[in-house]
């Protein structure tokens, strides 16, 4: 007579994978029923009430709280700026000027900020200390002054 060809360990492997297949689709069957016992879809429902709060009443039982708003009151749009007659204008000193590479910074008096500026931007000869005028723009690393001009 002929041997099994199946061997101890290899029928252990094989039971091994049976019962873990057998578990697997008793905790399956198990959460599809306690899924199934969550309740009706009402309960599962959120709702949002007037002021953006999650709420589980509809809206139709909800208070209702209406205000009136005049159509005056709503502004649309930055209200115009006043003109003071006389245009805004930086006021800042020099802080540092390198004459022979062309380039140095400005303090500005109001805010504090320092600002890069170039020997092309600057309409007479300057030097360290000296208070100045400019306006600021946009640059490649930042705001830039211009038009400084001294004071």
């Amino acid at each position: 007579m002929g041997r099994s060809q199946e061997s101890f360990s290899k029928r252990e492997k094989e039971k091994k994978k049976a019962k873990k297949k057998k578990d697997k689709m008793a905790k399956r069957e198990s959460r599809n029923e306690d899924n199934n016992q969550g309740g009706s879809l009402d309960d599962m429902i959120a709702y949002v009430d007037a002021y953006g709060n999650l709420t589980n009443t509809p809206p139709e039982e909800q208070e209702k709280v209406v205000e009136e708003i005049e159509a005056e009151d709503i502004v649309i749009g930055v209200p115009k700026k006043e003109d003071s007659g006389e245009p805004d204008v930086n006021v800042g000193t020099v802080a540092f000027y390198d004459s022979s590479k062309g380039f140095g910074f400005i303090n500005d008096n109001n805010s504090g900020e320092k600002y890069f500026f170039h020997v092309n931007n600057v309409t007479y000869d300057i030097n360290e200390n000296d208070k100045v005028t400019f306006d600021i723009v946009r640059g490649r690393k930042g705001m830039d002054a211009v038009n400084v001009a001294l004071a």
